[in-house]
This record gives structure tokens, C-alpha cells and sequence, in this order.
């Protein structure tokens, strides 16, 4: 009987508390949000330090992309576009991106009348030989002011669309603490391209919109469990072990889903050349840092807050009674 019940004990405490001693990740909730506030905090001095690398795309400009007969480097381009030829064009200080192993060229500088473009391609054809105007791309200011407020009223968009979707299916725990979570993800992009300097444009906006689309499926997975467990648990107040039992069962979904977006934006990063290297680094980065926050961030800030009014309301109570 002794040995029975010595038995029996352990089986009966897995099934009042089945997850705590391995997969309780909700026990250090706090260290997660930590983790998070510092990398969003850094993503911030980063941004009002270095500030953003903005594209044509935003400022207005040229763009000239050139194929050459043969490998050439930077600064061999930029010795021709500051050369005696194109002195009074003042092009000494234009960004220039080798492409294809140097068999091509990406310019990118102030806007350019088709003369002065001429005038470029007729000096690079007299220094490296036959040239082929692959891209000839020119943004004005105007276009380029557009291009900005209409990217921050998409993002505006999705943010509070996500929101009312979010409050309205669920609670404002949920809706607010999503939005938390997207804004860390955000935060964790635009500090990626300021602290490296990668040029902001269009294709930025897409890198964000995917993130935030990515990162809030997932939440709303997770929190969708949580809201089902906390229909049918007895323990209703018992918080952080439904979301913990919410994040454990969605898991593997999230690895595998995570996992296999990964693979494949990583080989596009390491064999897509450089024309797509800023794009696939940014959603790199911001497929990691959306899967992070919604296991660690959406669901641990929910349950934080949502203890937190569980003992004002009982604290409440106990006074009233």
C-alpha cells in the first residue's frame, strides 16, 4: 500500500500541475519582456543616432543600373564619375554597388536630366568599354514625399486594423498586447537597417508588412487557444499556466512553420546576390523577431496584465467584505 501510494503521488501531482518543471516558459515571463525592452530600446538610439539610409525611392534621385564587359570595383566608378569629364556634374559622392561579381554597376544619385546620363555612360564606355543600360530610374521629391506618408499610412493601416480586429474577436488584453508585440517586431527592422545603414526603400515597406502579417497570424493562433482553455478550465485565474499549456501545444506549429519560411529566406540571402541581400536580411531578421514575440511577448504580456487585475479586483473584494 506504501509503495502504491508512493506511486500514485507523483502521477497525481503531473495532472494538477502537467507542465511546471520542464516547459513552464511562462515562469520567466519577466525575463522576456526585459529582453525585449532592451532590444527595442537599442532599435530606438539607433534610430535617433544614426537615423535612416533613405533611397531614391524617398528623396528623389537617379538610379543607373550599367552591365560592363568586364569585373570592376567601386572605386574605379567613382574615380570615372569624379573625374575632369563630369567635374561640373559634381558626382564625386554617389553611391555605387558593384553587381554580378563587378560585371555590373548600381549608381544612385541626385536626379539627372537624359543629357547628364548620356554624358555618364559616354565616360564609363571611354574608361571600361562597351556599356548596357540595364535601368534608368528617376524619382522626384515630390514622388518621393508621396512614397513616405503612403507607407506610413499603410503601416497605420494594418496596425489598427489589427487592433479592432484583435479587441473585437477577443478582449483589449489581447488587441493591446498584440500591438506590443508588432511594434517590438517594427522596432527589431527599422533598427536593423539604421544601425547597418541599408538603404530605406519600397521594398522596406513590404519587408515590415510581411513581418507584421507573419507575427500577428502567429499571435492570434496562440491567442485563440488561451481564449479556449480559458472557456473550459475550472482554474480560471490560473493564467500563466493556460497560456503556458496554449504556447506548448502550438509549438511545434510555430517551429515548423517558422522553420521552413526561414530556410528559405536564408537561401535567398546567401545566393540571391546583392540585389535582394537588404531584403532578405530585413525579413530575416524580422521572421526571428516576430516569432520571439509572439510566443514571448504577446501571450507574457497578456498574462501579466491580466494577473495584475485579477489582484486588484480580489484585493477589492477583500476590502469591501
Amino acid at each position: 500500500m506504501r509503495g502504491a501510494r508512493a506511486a500514485a503521488a507523483p502521477a497525481g501531482a503531473a495532472v494538477d500541475r502537467p507542465a511546471r518543471h520542464v516547459y513552464d516558459l511562462m515562469r520567466y515571463r519577466a525575463i522576456y519582456l526585459i529582453i525585449a525592452s532592451v532590444v527595442m530600446a537599442l532599435a530606438l538610439s539607433s534610430l535617433v543616432i544614426r537615423g535612416f539610409n533613405l533611397g531614391i525611392d524617398f528623396t528623389g534621385g537617379t538610379l543607373l543600373e550599367r552591365a560592363l564587359p568586364s569585373p570592376v570595383t567601386a572605386q574605379e566608378v567613382q574615380e570615372v564619375l569624379g573625374g575632369e569629364a563630369l567635374a561640373d556634374l559634381r558626382l564625386g559622392g554617389v553611391s555605387v554597388q558593384p553587381l554580378d561579381g563587378g560585371r555590373a554597376v548600381l549608381i544612385r544619385t541626385r536626379p539627372l536630366s537624359q543629357a547628364e546620363v548620356q554624358r555618364i555612360d559616354a565616360a564609363l564606355e571611354a574608361r571600361f568599354g562597351e556599356v548596357v543600360d540595364r535601368r534608368t530610374e528617376v524619382v522626384g521629391p515630390v514622388v518621393g514625399r508621396e512614397l513616405v506618408s503612403q507607407a506610413l499610412f499603410a503601416l497605420l493601416l494594418a496596425i489598427g486594423g489589427i487592433l479592432v480586429y484583435v479587441t473585437l474577436r477577443y478582449e483589449h488584453r489581447f488587441g493591446i498586447s498584440a500591438i506590443v508585440a508588432l511594434l517590438h517586431d517594427a522596432l527589431v527592422v527599422a533598427g536593423l537597417y539604421s544601425f547597418l545603414q541599408l538603404e530605406v526603400n519600397v521594398s522596406t515597406v513590404a519587408v515590415l508588412l510581411t513581418v507584421l502579417g507573419y507575427s500577428v497570424n502567429d499571435t492570434i493562433v496562440i491567442f485563440d487557444r488561451i481564449r479556449e482553455r480559458l472557456a473550459q478550465s475550472r482554474r480560471r485565474r490560473d493564467f500563466d499556466r493556460l497560456a503556458n499549456e496554449a504556447i506548448i501545444e502550438t509549438l511545434p506549429r510555430t517551429i515548423n512553420t517558422s522553420g521552413s519560411t526561414l530556410a528559405v529566406v536564408l537561401a535567398i540571402l546567401l545566393l540571391g546576390g546583392p540585389t535582394l541581400r537588404d531584403f532578405s536580411l530585413g525579413l530575416f531578421v524580422g521572421l526571428l523577431a516576430g516569432t520571439y514575440s509572439t510566443v514571448f511577448v504577446a501571450a507574457a504580456l497578456w498574462v501579466m496584465w491580466r494577473t495584475a487585475d485579477e489582484r486588484r479586483r480580489a484585493a477589492h473584494v477583500s476590502e469591501a467584505a
